[in-house]
């Protein structure tokens, strides 16, 4: 066996643990509260355990060293305090009388999270997991520790807040790899200016993972939740994040960077939103910027910004963001606003010049009758000359638009989505709308093509933890409702009981919203009526098949 490390200066201890080192000078005496792992402690003969940084719902947090590679790491132990009654005399948790099952599901999810998260990275914008172990009875997820500061601190030594370009470059490589995150099935919920890392030698990385129990309020975990941060759905056990819980959170750090104020929190938004738009906070804000984070950060999920790169987009290109805007209801588009604008301006010189013929003509037998008046300005050469917008909605793309000599003058930019009501290939949707004055050469035009209904196959989640289950259904954009409903002690307690749509099935995810009942807290009360004991290792073995079935 090598030589033990010292957690601080990582030079070899032959003496063991006790003392000062005798390199460094630092102390090796244990440091770390009750009930957390010694310093020193070896896990899987590859780490050292270093001193306790934190602690959450989840468990803790230790500094630590990587033996072979003498190189710092964070540790993190499943350990959640409402489930355990601390740990045996060699170290290993104990869970309490009666969660035994939730303990095992919980630590499952745990182990789950930071397999996925091992897997996925390193990826741009990504704090890495190096390794998972299990030992102790519990699970450790081996984090990368880099050298720098967090975003909190960081905004805390600036004298001014950051404009729109900078937030944006900022926290690019942090969208991108919340996008990547949304793509493996996996939701963060935890993004706050706390766990932005923006290290010496790099850009911007995300780090703060939980599990779904954590940020959840309400859970059978101690939850963690970022007031301002978090969505208003993540405050009850009864509603369900997904993808747009992220989007609010990236949009609020938004706000936080070009405001320097924290957003009003969702529970008192919902009481009374008196959440100040960011372009009247700081003037030098764009309306249009302001509006799309007030999109994001709306608190109901279903009308909120979906998606991660949907808000990218939005806040990079104003003509995204009204293109969105005009989609999207209670919002005025800034130029549908230019063109009310122009219209009104065109009628106001139509009436000065007919007051100044009238005026000028010096009696009423010299005015031109408004017949003789309206023909001639119909036959201005520069009115015939006026160039709108085609309407291109309800075309195929590919036999009409495509190499068409009639748009030939447009820079025709083709995005495609699916469709529950237009068959594939023809154009849903454009921007500019058609009417709108064409005001260049080669002017953009862009359009949404239909790809026809998102026909997906009804995956087979039954035993699988609420989690996991949620992680099966986004990744292939199922849209989805689930529901607690009464254990008889017969399931798994958290787990998926029952679907009502089956296994294997084909369906048009644009149109169906699967319901997903989750069995919950077991009734001994209904076991006990019902003669039928509480099958707890039938539940365990579920919830491991589940866990085999999601890796």
């Amino acid at each position: 066996m090598p030589d033990l490390l010292c957690p601080h200066c990582l030079q070899p201890l032959p003496g063991g643990y006790g003392g000062d080192c005798p390199h460094c000078g630092r102390s090796l005496e244990n440091p770390n509260p009750e009930g957390a792992l010694p310093l020193g402690t070896q896990l899987g003969d590859r780490y050292t355990v270093g001193g306790y940084i934190s602690a959450d719902g989840d468990g803790l947090c230790y500094r630590g060293v990587l033996n072979e590679e003498k190189k710092f790491v964070l540790i993190k132990e499943y350990f959640p305090v409402t489930l355990c009654n601390g740990r045996s005399a060699d170290g290993a948790l104990m869970p309490k009388e009666g969660r035994e099952v939730l303990f095992k599901t919980s630590r499952m999810d745990f182990k789950d999270l930071y397999d996925d998260l091992h897997n996925l990275t390193p990826a741009t914008g990504l704090s890495t997991i190096l390794d998972v172990l299990e030992e102790n009875n519990t699970v450790y997820a081996i984090e990368e520790s880099e050298k720098g500061m967090t975003l909190t601190h960081y905004l805390s030594l600036r004298s001014r807040t950051l404009t729109p370009a900078e937030a944006r470059t900022l926290l690019q490589p942090v969208m991108e790899g919340v996008t990547q995150l949304h793509k493996a099935g996996l939701i963060h919920r935890g993004i706050c200016p706390d766990n932005i890392l923006l290290p010496i030698d790099g850009t911007a990385r995300l780090t703060g993972y939980g599990t779904l129990a954590l940020r959840t309020g309400g859970s059978e975990l101690k939850s963690q939740l970022y007031p301002g941060y978090a969505a208003p759905e993540q405050y009850s056990a009864s509603e369900f994040s997904g993808r747009y819980t992220d989007v609010y959170a990236l949009a609020a750090v938004c706000y936080k960077l070009v405001t320097g104020q924290t957003p009003v929190a969702a529970p008192q938004r919902r009481v009374r939103d008196s959440l100040e738009s960011a372009h009247s906070l700081e003037a030098g804000v764009p309306t249009w910027f302001s509006q799309v984070l007030a999109c994001a950060l709306r608190l109901d999920p279903a009308r909120r910004m979906q998606t991660v790169p949907e808000l990218m987009s939005a806040l990079t290109d104003p003509n995204v963001a009204n293109a969105m805007f005009e989609r999207g209801d209670n919002q005025i588009s800034t130029r549908k606003i230019m063109g009310v604008s122009l219209v009104v301006i065109v009628v106001l010189a139509i009436l000065l010049i007919w007051s100044l013929l009238e005026s000028g003509g010096g009696s009423a037998a010299q005015t031109p009758p408004p017949a003789q008046s309206s023909t001639a300005q119909s036959e201005d050469p520069a009115l015939d000359e006026v160039e709108t917008i085609p309407n291109l909605v309800g075309k195929r793309y590919a036999s009409e638009i495509k190499d068409n000599d009639l748009y030939a003058s447009y820079r025709i930019v083709m995005t495609e989505e699916n469709s529950s009501d237009v068959a594939a290939g023809i154009v849903m949707s454009q921007e500019p709308a058609a009417g709108t004055l064409k005001t260049e050469e080669n002017q953009i035009l862009q359009i949404v093509v239909s790809k026809g209904p998102n026909l997906v196959e009804m995956p087979n989640i039954i035993g699988f933890t609420q989690a996991n289950a949620s992680k099966q259904l986004d990744e292939r954009d199922i849209q989805y409702r689930m529901q607690i409903i009464e254990n008889d002690g017969t399931m798994a307690e958290g787990c998926v009981a029952k679907t009502d749509v089956l296994a294997g099935t084909r369906f048009d995810a644009g149109k169906t919203v699967v319901s997903v009942f989750i069995a919950g807290e077991r009734d001994d009360t209904l076991v006990a009526t019902t003669g039928t004991p509480a099958p707890q290792d039938t539940a365990e073995s579920d919830a491991s098949q589940s866990s085999s079935a999601a890796e």
